[in-house]
């Protein structure tokens, strides 16, 4: 008998101590309100005599301000729960954007949204790279290339039984180590 005293006694002390908890945040809440109150109404008395605003209109500024606190106060519960409902609605969209304007991975399985109102899923098979698009000089879209480039290096080697037939097909192959350069710019 005294196990089940004590345990009861235990929970009646943890209930009493989450009443009291929530007790100090409604007298918290009641203080604020207070001060609010205080600061208002010495505020309205100071602008009716400083400005010469009537006692009524002085007042009713003070109800206007007070009713607009407690309304706000009052709303603010519902106002979270609302917030928090349309967040899990969109996905958490609102509060967990992430950019990939210059590019990034996507490790894991990841739901998004797809024009027409449907969903796409990208990771799910491992990472998959976001790549960002560009249109090259020829119109055409493709991925861009690392800024800066740097200097590319080409070796092109000939090899013939003789001069004159490489000077006949000079042109030939100019025009085509000029071709491939401007695909080796495009990224093909």
């Amino acid at each position: 008998m005294t196990d089940e005293t004590e345990t009861g006694g235990a929970g009646a002390l943890a209930a009493i101590a989450g009443e009291a908890t929530a007790l100090r945040a409604v007298l918290g809440d009641l203080d604020g309100l207070s001060e609010r109150f205080g600061a208002n109404l010495a505020r309205a008395l100071a602008g009716a005599v400083v400005q010469g605003r009537s006692l009524d209109g002085v007042l009713k500024q003070l109800a206007l301000s007070l009713s607009s606190s407690l309304l706000n106060q009052a709303l603010a519960p519902l106002t979270g729960a609302l917030t928090g409902l349309l967040g899990n609605l969109l996905g958490g969209a609102a509060s967990s954007v992430m950019p990939f304007a210059a590019g990034g991975v996507i490790a894991a399985p990841t739901y998004f949204p797809l024009p027409g109102g449907g969903t796409g899923l990208a990771g799910e098979a491992g990472p998959e790279a976001i790549v960002p698009l560009a249109r090259g000089s020829d119109g055409r879209l493709g991925i861009r290339g690392a800024a800066g480039g740097g200097t590319v290096s080409v070796t092109f080697n000939v090899t013939t039984p003789d001069a004159e037939s490489f000077r006949r097909s000079e042109g030939q192959l100019t025009a085509m180590l000029a071709r491939a350069a401007a695909r080796g710019r495009r990224g093909l």
